[in-house]
């Protein structure tokens, strides 16, 4: 049998699959209930609407899929009000074929957990009807809606051991922790054991589930959050727990043994000395997914905006590889393959959804308040349909 990398790599359908076509069911040519934005600002630009296009398959490796539930996180709250606006617009339109405000009506939400129900003709490694999950890249349409497209190597099976609501809670920030650990940061199971790793931020959708992924790959695990989620923290596996609140964070770390990896949830002032809490000259990296990478371009545009973030990055890394210690930057990066790999360590027990909240679908603008309102402890879920 055909593996689904061979396929994906491809991009084309194996001989001995059946092919399948492009479908248009009689829903294609209507409307569905959506929770968009048609200007950037607070939460009064959250408005519900049942006439928003359905989407379309225009591409052979694209599926259209039944939102069951979906999820918060921070990125939605900052592209409500225009966070990252000149980068995500050129990636919807690089070049500048359509006018000016092509991103509006704009549904937010990351995070899926459905049904496929249509199929590009490339598609050969999901059919209608099969359950899956994705985090869909903040360039393309949302999740708060009864249909989201996505691009078939971004989508995965879900977690048979999950319900649809659950599921929800983990692809965006699943990946986010992913690309920092492994893509970028380098650690797997089999060189992670014994490591000693410091997640800043750790209770947060990212820090939660980087806890448990660390965990499950045998490191040792210091997190950082207030006092009211040490539990959390502890029943999540974490061998240290330190109460930012309870004195100068600083120096409670220094009074550790030094450690391999930092993952910075946090960011400012905490990159001034977080640094210094590493082994030298042993391979010891720091990675933060706070990055000033979108916030110049809104600033400067897209060609300053690079420039400007590429000489920060290359500044920041060579000094610190002076001083025996790897800098590194970490985004969300979409990968259907990397979901198959959560899949299997969340069926066998290693890794747990942690949900702050649940919401119905009719009370997403309650949701956003929720989540802005901070010290939220894992994600906030949305039910698109009432169905689990």
């Amino acid at each position: 049998m055909l593996c689904r990398r061979a396929v994906r790599a491809v991009g084309q359908v194996p001989l001995t699959l059946p092919l399948r076509g492009l479908h248009v069911s009689p829903q294609a040519q209507s409307a569905m209930p959506s929770w968009v934005i048609d200007r950037y600002g607070c939460n009064d630009v959250l408005r519900f609407t049942r006439d928003m296009v359905f989407p379309s398959i225009y591409y052979p490796n694209e599926v259209i899929i039944k939102v069951h539930a979906a999820s918060l996180n921070p990125i939605d709250l900052s592209m409500r009000s225009g966070y990252g606006a000149t980068a995500l617009n050129m990636k919807r339109d690089p070049l500048k074929m359509k006018s000016m405000d092509t991103e509006f009506p704009l549904t937010l939400g990351r995070d899926v957990s459905g049904v496929i129900m249509e199929c590009g003709l490339n598609v050969s490694y999901f059919k209608p009807g099969d359950e899956v999950w994705a985090a869909i890249p903040p360039w393309k349409q949302g999740t708060l809606s009864e249909f989201v497209l996505a691009n078939g190597n971004e989508v995965s099976f879900k977690p048979k051991c999950l319900t649809h609501t659950e599921a929800a809670s983990l692809p965006y920030v699943g990946l986010t922790a992913w690309s920092a650990l492994n893509q970028v940061g380098g650690l797997n199971q089999s060189n992670c054991g014994g490591k000693r790793v410091l997640i800043l931020g750790a209770a947060g959708g990212v820090g939660t589930f980087a806890v448990q992924l660390l965990k499950a790959w045998c490191a040792h695990v210091t997190a950082v959050c207030s006092h009211d989620a040490s539990t959390l923290m502890k029943r999540l596996g974490a061998d240290d727990v330190i109460d930012y609140k309870s004195g100068n964070l600083e120096q409670q770390l220094k009074t550790l043994p030094l450690f391999d990896f930092i993952l910075d949830n946090v960011g400012g002032s905490t990159e001034t000395w977080a640094l210094d809490l590493l082994k030298k000259w042993s391979g010891a990296t720091y990675v933060t997914l706070v990055t000033p990478f979108l916030i110049n371009m809104d600033k400067l545009g897209v060609a300053d905006g690079m420039l400007r973030t590429g000489v920060t990055v290359g500044t920041k890394t060579v000094k610190h590889l002076f001083k025996g210690v790897h800098y590194r930057w970490a985004f969300f990066m979409p990968s259907g393959p990397s979901l198959d790999e959560i899949a299997q360590l969340v069926d066998s027990g290693k890794i747990q959804p942690v949900i702050d909240e649940v919401f119905s679908f009719s009370e997403v603008p309650k949701a956003f308040l929720k989540l802005e309102g901070g010290h939220a402890r894992g994600k906030t879920v949305i039910n698109v349909i009432s169905k689990k």
